[in-house]
């Protein structure tokens, strides 16, 4: 055994010990804190595992912590945790555990502490740290997690097939880990994690979301849905991103994988910004790409109007993965439709009307927009992504002065709906409301000058090449006239 007493060198280990000693209880420190203690990352919650009623033992440490603690006991679980000044601590009991295969509840019964070890997850999370007094600080470490933790390997304590299929969701958590921690799944794990895939099927979609959000804030994000996709979880979570693997050839000409170009933009993504939809905005950037793909003999592939079609299914996705359905949901749909505007300002003109249509259409998703946009320039020609990187440069450059202009113009047209009624010899109504509504636009989008004349033309050009259209037709303004 191993004796690291520097590792607890806050005051309450020794205050559990304390407590523990005067029961006749053994009581140790376990699995992801002790993980995180030799890995020196920061961590929170600590779980307590005592010989017997970890209840018990967690109202005496409450009484000896004194003023200022609480604690919340779930005797369905035979579970307490204690809360005081920040510190979330966990108490219970040591046990072992049996499952029935309809599910991954297990049935509990009192055990030791090996048998505790011996039912977690993986050998880095299966150590325990005495606080007992007399062996303060000794490392229980009976499946060599400190050696898998050197080595950067998740794998089972026990056999995994049996873990996996216990509890299924420990799949999920495999990957979770090996993406937070960039750690390799053991072969043996991984070929485990295949086999049991269709397990997944047993866990709340909740429980499995869970699991992806931590993906999703990890450093890398990819590693995990890449893992997914080797493992055959993925078809099960989101088939959509699945039918994105591979390529396909026609007359010679293949398209890129799009699976992949996503997991580059996902990480480019995340190494510029730790905003978890923008994040989820990238993996869904291209996600109806297999469903709008098409062989054209002049143009090769084509993906037209994949931004809108994905923008339609993020709603449906959202809804199945049980993710947020209002405003989230909303930030990653708009991205979605809008990423490919800042490639296609590039293509035409980097001019300050088109420039002010992006601000004034992406409003607050503008900077997660172009984060996106600079993410998705995964082309290995060098000059052209040295182009399109400078032309992002112009445009993020006006947005500032552009929104700076802006502020000092109201945007309101130079006449008014009475002016049009005038102008046309109209009555009050729709048609109206529709030239003015045009006007308004056109005014706010610089297509015309800020002058009565220049509104005047403008209403006067519309009549003539696209008059109101009635009230059951989409309004549908022309574009300004140009100047003599």
């Amino acid at each position: 055994m191993t004796s690291l007493p520097e590792l607890l060198s806050d005051p309450v280990f020794r205050k559990v010990g304390a407590v523990a000693d005067t029961m006749g209880r053994e009581a140790y420190v376990v699995g992801g804190y002790v993980r995180d203690l030799l890995l020196g990352r920061p961590s929170k919650d600590i779980d307590f595992v005592t010989v017997g009623s970890g209840i018990e033992l967690a109202r005496a440490v409450a009484r000896a912590l004194g003023r200022g603690t609480h604690v919340n006991v779930f005797h369905s679980y035979g579970t307490a945790q204690v809360k005081r000044r920040g510190m979330e601590l966990e108490f219970v009991g040591a046990r072992r555990e049996s499952y029935n295969r309809d599910s991954r509840n297990p049935i509990v019964e009192d055990g030791t502490l090996h048998d505790d070890i011996a039912r977690r997850d993986f050998t880095i999370n299966a150590m325990a740290l005495c606080v007992n007094d007399a062996r303060f600080g000794e490392l229980v470490d009976n499946y060599n997690g400190v050696q898998d933790l050197a080595a950067r390997i998740i794998r089972t304590p026990l056999d995994p097939d049996i873990t996996f299929s216990d509890d299924p969701l420990r799949m999920m958590r495999a990957v979770r880990f090996a993406t937070q921690l960039q750690f390799t799944i053991h072969p043996e794990t991984l070929d485990a994690i295949k086999r049991n895939a269709r397990r997944l099927k047993i866990i709340v979609q909740d429980r499995i979301t869970s699991e992806l959000q931590k993906i999703m804030a990890s450093p890398r994000p990819s590693i995990g849905w890449k893992l997914l996709h080797e493992t055959g979880l993925l078809p099960l979570i989101l088939p959509e991103l699945e039918a994105m693997s591979g390529i396909e050839v026609m007359h010679g000409r293949g398209h890129k994988d799009n699976f992949l170009h996503t997991m580059e933009v996902l990480d480019n993504v995340a190494a510029a910004t730790d905003d978890i939809w923008t994040r989820w905005a990238a993996l869904l950037h291209d996600i109806a790409k297999p469903v709008t793909k098409h062989w054209d003999d002049a143009q090769g592939w084509t993906f037209q109007n994949h931004n809108y079609v994905g923008s339609k299914m993020v709603p449906r996705i959202f809804s199945r993965l049980h993710l947020p359905g209002t405003s989230e949901m909303r930030r990653v749909q708009k991205l979605v439709e809008l990423h490919m505007r800042p490639a296609a300002l590039v293509e035409d003109e980097v001019t300050d009307s088109a420039v002010r249509r992006l601000i004034n259409y992406a409003e607050e998703e503008l900077e997660p927009l172009m984060i996106l946009a600079r993410a998705d320039l995964t082309t290995k020609n060098p000059e052209k992504k040295r182009h399109f990187l400078e032309c992002y440069d112009i445009v993020e450059s006006k947005f500032a002065d552009i929104v700076a202009k802006d502020a000092d113009r109201a945007f309101r047209p130079a006449i008014n709906g009475n002016d049009i009624m005038e102008l046309l010899s109209l009555p009050q109504g729709r048609e109206v409301g529709y030239y003015l509504q045009n006007l308004t636009r056109a005014s706010k989008d610089c297509e015309i000058g800020p002058t009565r004349e220049d509104a005047i033309a403008y209403v006067l050009h519309l009549r003539d090449t696209a008059p109101y259209p009635g009230p059951d037709a989409p309004a549908k303004g022309a574009k300004a006239p140009k100047a003599d």
